[in-house]
């Protein structure tokens, strides 16, 4: 890459330099993959490679996230530069790690395993902090632990969008280059690129021979970000290569799944760019979309059993129910039949067999006969697989809940509480299970309704 048409890299490059010598604490930066943060990994590697050997003396941590539902170009595309920038950069000190939730806080566990509604705007979003928030605290911390205090370096700069300008603005402190990080201990920010203008980030990705130090091709990141937001900002470099598309730099890449829009226009500029192969996760995508608010696969009732009434005296939606789960499954499943993509892996499938079991699911089986009834062939825990009951014990079951209006949910999680705590010796910790199931307040919500009533009557 060549610096001398780019002197505020150079400015930024001596000032890493200064802050990098300063002190032995490692470096962490978040590489997305994007622009910004391939902006900020490029100059760390062109600051390392002008030290000398001896001032090498820390570690610079690369971490990149990888929430397991990311757009499969982008979510491939951005394991390929964890890969390359470990490699290459091992010689300067950079370690690089991908890092993923904890298998029972996946989309998909969460969503299918326990339930959960898709993530609403402007306020229900539950995905950012289990799928992102989470796994990289959790990664920092660890770092932390072994180094004793860390410098965190971000790729945010103003020119990205007036809010983000303003929440810089109210973190610096005039005069020094690292800040307090407002929630972590002994964790410092360090913002290099703020007041970096767009264009110049795509000018200086795309110059020369368009090459990072990794040796990876900015002019295949450029196209992933081709086509989007064209009327907001256009840079000083108007077309580039033979698609003639204009550079604009505003796009923002997602999980292809994201139910916090309408419409995803990144999945969108995608398929109209070629990409026909993502049509089938758009049509999923929004088929997950429609079901939100569909009676047929949402329970009348919260995951702690509660209820709540809504402005026109109706019950509102809980989780969707189990039903609902398994058709969300098996669609998911024929997805993957459809596309040949992995988009549930088969630790998450394990995960959510495990959840169900808990949820009520006395056959045991739901899981691994539907995987089979969509793929032809057994998950690998198939066989181990019993029902906690023989077949004519349902029946018995389902016949005597409807024989004496006992509700069959309340009746599926007395047993699985029952059996999961049968073999402790102290009776106590069975019969708070029993009570936790039987105080749920869905049970209770009419007999609650009609005191209510009955109080008001004599008022």
């Amino acid at each position: 890459m060549n610096f001398q048409e780019f002197p505020e890299y150079e400015d930024i490059i001596e000032e890493m330099k200064t802050v990098y010598c300063h002190d032995k604490r490692p470096w962490l930066i978040g590489f997305s993959g994007g622009k910004d943060s391939t902006l900020l990994c490029c100059l760390v590697f062109e600051m390392l490679q002008r030290l000398d050997c001896e001032k090498i003396s820390k570690k610079v941590y690369v971490v990149s996230s990888d929430t397991m539902v990311e757009n499969p170009l982008v979510g491939k595309y951005m394991r390929d530069m964890s890969q390359l920038i470990g490699e290459q950069g091992a010689t300067l000190g950079i370690e690089s790690s991908v890092i993923t939730p904890d298998i029972d806080k996946t989309f998909w566990s969460c969503l299918i395993g326990l339930g959960y509604p898709t993530p609403e705007a402007p306020g229900f979003r539950w995905c950012t902090d289990k799928l992102k928030i989470r796994p990289l605290n959790k990664y920092v911390l660890d770092v932390i632990n072994q180094n004793g205090e860390i410098v965190m370096l971000l790729g945010v700069r103003k020119a990205e969008s007036s809010y983000r300008a303003r929440g810089i603005k109210s973190r610096e402190i005039e005069g020094k280059l690292l800040i307090r990080h407002t929630d972590i201990k002994n964790a410092y920010v360090y913002n290099p690129l703020t007041e970096i203008p767009n264009e110049r980030i795509w000018s200086f990705l795309l110059s020369g021979d368009a090459r990072t130090p990794w040796n990876s091709d900015n002019k295949y990141l450029f196209s992933l970000y081709q086509g989007e937001n064209l009327s907001e900002e256009e840079s000083a470099l108007g077309q580039v290569d033979e698609n003639k598309m204009t550079v604009t730099g505003n796009s923002r890449f997602g999980c292809w799944i994201c139910t916090m829009v309408k419409e995803d226009k990144s999945l969108k500029n995608f398929i109209e760019h070629g990409e026909t192969w993502l049509v089938p996760l758009r049509d999923f995508r929004n088929w997950l979309l429609t079901i939100r608010e569909n009676p047929d696969f949402r329970d009348k009732r919260r995951r702690n059993g509660s209820v709540y009434v809504k402005d026109d005296g109706q019950l509102g939606f809980g989780s969707f129910s189990m039903a609902g789960r398994r058709r969300i499954l098996k669609r998911l499943l024929e997805l993957e039949v459809q596309t040949g993509l992995e988009l549930i892996t088969v630790e998450e499938l394990k995960m959510i067999d495990k959840m169900w079991e808990k949820e009520g699911d006395l056959f045991k089986r739901t899981l691994v006969d539907l995987y089979y009834e969509v793929k032809g062939k057994r998950l690998a825990w198939d066989e181990y697989r019993l029902p906690l009951y023989a077949e004519d014990a349902f029946e018995i079951i389902a016949r005597t809940c409807e024989e004496y209006d006992i509700e069959y949910d309340m009746l599926c999680k007395l047993v699985i509480a029952i059996e999961n705590n049968k073999h402790f010796t102290r009776g106590q910790k069975v019969n708070k299970a029993f009570d936790r199931v039987v105080n749920e307040g869905w049970l209770h919500y009419e007999n609650i309704k009609q005191a209510k009533e009955d109080i008001e009557h004599e008022d």
